[in-house]
Formats: structure tokens, sequence, C-alpha cells
């Protein structure tokens, strides 16, 4: 990718909205048209979403490995772990490739479902996770589906066929522990954009990395090309 690409990539590849609600009032605008095919808004959101997804689940996996009360939520934290470690890989070098600058936190909303998580203990936090992290994944779903459907750009459509593994993945794993409560909503669509969106990384700070665990059973993701 050349240098003018990048430059004009990266000054515009940031989200203004990310969550349950629509990524932006011109999802379909183009931002960028590098070689592996336009870049939309709902792409670049997309990108970013995927991150701050990984950024909240990865540590509440390492949470459930230590405080699950069962086998099936301690399998289901290190499914978290492992799963999110290995999409990261992916998300950041398409990142990379396509210039989308990625937070190195999650969006308000995701840390106060980690906050929740972190205070909780015993079978509630089983439940919780259970349940939260099955609605979660369950949504996300609607997104990934739209994006593969939509993107013309193949790095994109790549990204968005591991990100639907992997959340399938996932989902599978809280419903085998059978604690989710199929009736519980955890998000609200009146939330305020600020909430949803994560927050850009520091300029000159280190990019977070999400390191899969040495026993893990997760293949790494390979380069997206």
């Amino acid at each position: 990718m050349g240098g003018a690409v990048s430059l004009t990539l990266g000054s515009l590849l940031y989200p203004a909205m990310l969550g349950v609600q629509k990524v932006g009032s011109a999802p379909s605008r183009v931002v960028a048209d590098p070689a592996t095919g336009p870049v939309t808004a709902a792409d670049r959101d997309f990108v970013v979403e995927v991150r701050a997804a990984g950024l909240w689940e990865y540590p509440v996996g390492e949470k459930a490995l230590k405080k699950g009360t069962t086998k099936a939520v301690r399998n289901a934290g290190e499914q978290l772990v492992a799963g999110d470690a290995a999409l990261d890989a992916a998300c950041r070098d398409v990142a990379d490739q396509l210039g989308i600058a990625l937070p190195n936190q999650p969006s308000l909303q995701q840390q106060g479902f980690a906050s929740r998580l972190n205070g909780e203990s015993g079978k509630q936090f089983d439940m919780d996770l259970a349940t939260t992290l099955r609605t979660t994944n369950g949504q996300f779903l609607t997104t990934v589906a739209g994006v593969r459907t939509t993107t013309r750009n193949s790095l994109v459509r790549a990204l968005a066929d591991r990100v639907n593994n992997t959340v399938l993945d996932h989902i599978s794993a809280m419903e085998k522990t059978g604690l989710v409560d199929f009736g519980q909503e955890t998000t609200s669509p009146d939330l305020p954009a600020q909430d949803l969106t994560p927050p850009p990384a520091v300029a000159g700070q280190p990019q977070v990395v999400l390191t899969p665990p040495a026993n893990s059973t997760v293949s790494p993701s390979p380069t997206v090309r």
C-alpha cells in the first residue's frame, strides 16, 4: 500500500458510532479505495468494533478461567481468551494494511459489562457471564452478516468470515454452560454515541496485544491478504 493512501486512510478511519446503533449516517460512504477494494464507513467501523469486542471479552475470559465455578464456565473462559487473541491478530493485520486506527480500550458500555462481572463471584458471576456474552455476541452476528454481504473489500470480507466463526464458537460455549437467561436484556438502544464508541488510542501509546495462552487449542489466525 502506498504512503499517500496510508496517510489518507489514517486521517479518515475512526468510527463515529459503534454498538447496537447504526455506525453512522452514511455507512455506504466510501472513505478509501485501496487495491483490495473500496472501504466504506461501515467497513471501517466494523474493524474497530471487532477490536473493541476483543478488548473487553479477553480479560473477562481470563476472569472466567479463575472465577468460574463449573468446568463449562471455565471452558467458556478459555474459548474467549484463545478465540479473541487469535481474532485480534487478524484484526490488527487488516487494520495495518488498510491504515485503520484501532483503539486500545473498549467502549464505556463494554467497560461497564466488564466492571459488573469483575465485581461478581460464584454462581452470579457464572450466570451473568453466560447471559451477557451470549447476548452481545448474538447481537454482533447481525453486524457481521451485514458487513459480509455488503463490503467490496476483500480484506474486510475475509475478516468477517473469521469473526462469524469466532462469534458462533463463543455463543455455543456460553450455551453449553446451561446458565444463559434468554429473556434478559443486556444493552439499551438509547445509549449515547460516546458510550458506544471506544476512545481513540493515545498518540505514541504502544498497541495493546491480546496474547494467546500457551496451551491454547485455537489455531492462530493466518495473515489476511
